[in-house]
């Protein structure tokens, strides 16, 4: 039974991992399936944890599961852009000059 709680922790891990590798290199926009990749890692992170009795890991990821379905509930109000109108990018993400949004860099 051990090994069963091991494996669950370990596809969390996959799961939460996974999802922030694909958002940040740019496959997968941070919607609906990042942030159910990030409550089902949070669910397991969390039957995991409670296993080996790490309460603020615990703690940890029961906020991580409610940030996410927080996230999703919000999604299902919004309504998706056309698809010829650009979504604005999301604060503190450079653009592909390299600059920040909203801020003004001096012409060399």
């Amino acid at each position: 039974m051990e090994l069963l709680w091991e494996l669950v922790g370990w596809a969390g891990a996959i799961a939460i991992l996974g999802a922030f590798l694909a958002v940040s290199m740019g496959w997968l926009k941070a919607g609906r399936r990042f942030q159910l990749a990030n409550l089902l890692g949070a669910c397991a992170f969390i039957v995991n944890s409670a296993f080996h009795g790490a309460w603020p890991s615990v703690a940890t990821n029961v906020a991580w599961f409610l940030i996410s379905v927080v996230a999703l509930f919000r999604m299902r109000s919004i309504r998706p852009l056309p698809a010829n109108i650009a979504q604005p990018p999301l604060p503190g993400i450079s653009e592909p000059s390299g600059a920040l949004p909203g801020i003004d860099v001096p012409a060399k």
